[in-house]
């Protein structure tokens, strides 16, 4: 088993309140999720109005799969026209298997 994790950073230009940029934050999660089969959070800049992090997980038994989802989750994500990503990182951690 594997967890996959993406965590980005994001720039909402133009945003000018926390409720704008939770507006936006909030269309791109839920496009996320009804997208793909992830788990997806604000995990960091909280209270900052133009700045955002999200993660993004999911568990899999194929890392080809759960690399080639997490990159296309990065691809809409700097595709999308109101928001900007300023960087990314994906990692993939391997579970051992065993007992629960």
């Amino acid at each position: 088993m594997l967890v996959a994790v993406l965590v980005a950073d994001l720039l909402f230009p133009g945003s000018d309140s926390l409720k704008d940029k939770r507006r936006r934050l909030s269309g791109l999660t839920g496009r996320i999720r009804a997208g793909f089969p992830v788990s997806v959070a604000e995990v960091g800049f909280q209270d900052l109005w133009q700045r955002g992090r999200i993660g993004v997980a999911l568990v899999s038994t194929d890392s080809r799969l759960a690399q080639s989802i997490l990159d296309r989750i990065t691809d809409m994500v700097g595709r999308d026209g109101e928001i900007e990503m300023t960087g990314h990182r994906i990692e993939i951690l391997r579970m051992e298997d065993g007992e629960a």
